[in-house]
């Protein structure tokens, strides 16, 4: 029975280190070990199989029919009368004989069966354990070691273990990881991928950044604060729409906190991503007015799925934003498509700052002209084309075609 139950204890220490509890792996033990039955005797109906929980042992007991020797005819379930008072003196014809099967019993070759039999199953079951886990905390956030880093994504192992995976196209573009280190990231898909269970993270989803307020705001884990919104461009900027329904809390002031000290966590974890809190309302017209802030508006007009917003000439870089992130993501956070107008003073002359054309024209294209001192557009068309041939590493063909962008916005 000591390989028995060093098979059961080589199995108990294996689930240590897994999801499977030590009854579940006793129920899968006795099912191998009735297929085993079933195989050599054809039956395990007149067996018992004993598990002892505790131990990590079990025992198989052999009940069979004792009656007199020349009425044998089922082997299995009866047995003669002088070969049970071996087992036990006091036997009589018409009671029921009990043994103990030995390991041995089985054969070395049925036993060996019975071990990799048991190891799939164990296996098998494991996986349906990490697949059921991690399936119920979708949407949660989780820790991982960084265990092994590929071209297109990376391993991390949680702390019991277990395989995660964080796409490269999942990770914040300034992200840099080392073997050996700890990140947090959120659960967006679990799978069942050739048998294996593989659990996706993310760390540019809007629910991830919805989680890290959550850790760092306990008023939106209590209820009193509820998020509407949450719009990024990973790594860049991002825009958090919040609503309480407690006049007494205001919302943004306790998602920044106090100087700053609940949001610098979240922009720090988010590599420096630029965060903006906004007052949530169902007035539509405020809500864009809040949305393209820090620029001031002179007035927004809906047209359907449309807002056209005009402002001062010098307020306009600022809505747009630095790589126009600011009006794509106060766009994608009021469902609207933002177009700005610019309004002249009586005295002033308009002129665009370069960076609003971001959309239009190639960054490095706009470097360029910043690099000779040229910042605006009228700066850009006052220059003659033949001196900017001259001045930049730029060909006459994009100089003219970007003239005409230019030229289009005054017209």
């Amino acid at each position: 029975m000591s390989t028995i139950a060093g098979l059961v204890d080589s199995f108990s220490e294996f689930k240590e280190f897994k999801n499977i509890d030590r009854v579940t792996l006793m129920r899968v033990l006795e099912d191998v070990f009735r297929n085993v039955l079933r195989k050599k005797y054809g039956s395990d109906e007149n067996f018992d199989i004993i598990i002892n929980t505790e131990k990590g042992d079990f025992e198989i007991y052999r009940n069979r029919l004792i009656v007199d020797d020349c009425e044998v005819e089922d082997t299995n379930l009866q047995i003669g009368i002088t070969e049970a008072k071996k087992l036990e003196d006091d036997y009589e014809i018409g009671e029921e004989a009990t043994e103990i099967l030995s390991i041995e019993d089985f054969g070395r070759r049925a036993i060996l069966a019975a071990r990799q039999t048991l190891m799939s199953r164990v296996l098998e079951l494991e996986k349906g354990e990490i697949y059921k886990k991690y399936q119920n905390r979708i949407g949660e956030i989780v820790s991982g070691e960084v265990y092994q880093i590929w071209k297109k994504e990376m391993m991390l192992l949680d702390d019991e273990g277990n395989e995660l995976i964080l796409p490269r196209a999942e990770m914040i573009p300034s992200d840099f990881f080392k073997k050996g280190e700890v990140t947090r990231a959120v659960i967006t898909d679990v799978r069942i991928d050739d048998g294996t269970p593989k659990i996706v993270l993310s760390r540019t989803s809007p629910v991830f950044l919805e989680r890290l307020f959550e850790l760092e705001v306990p008023e939106i884990l209590d209820g009193l604060i509820t998020i509407k919104k949450v719009v990024r461009e990973p790594g860049e900027r991002a825009k958090v729409a919040v609503e309480s329904y407690d006049e007494r809390i205001d919302p943004v002031g306790a998602c920044v906190g106090m100087k700053g000290a609940r949001i610098h966590g979240i922009v720090r974890e988010l590599r420096n991503e630029n965060i903006d809190v906004i007052n949530f309302t169902t007035n539509t017209t405020l809500f864009i007015q809040r949305s393209l802030s820090p620029a001031k508006i002179s007035n927004i007009k809906l047209e359907g799925n449309k807002a056209i917003v005009t402002m001062p000439a010098d307020q306009v870089s600022l809505a747009i934003g630095k790589g126009g992130y600011n009006i794509k993501l106060a766009g994608r956070l009021t469902g609207y498509e933002i177009e700005i107008y610019r309004e002249a003073g009586a005295n002033e002359e308009v002129d665009v700052d370069l960076d609003e054309f971001l959309d239009e024209i190639d960054e490095w294209i706009i470097d360029e002209f910043k690099s000779i001192g040229l910042d605006s557009a009228k700066a850009v068309l006052d220059t003659d084309t033949e001196d900017l041939i001259k001045r930049t590493d730029l060909e006459e063909e994009t100089i003219i075609e970007v003239k005409k962008i230019l030229a289009a916005e005054f017209e």
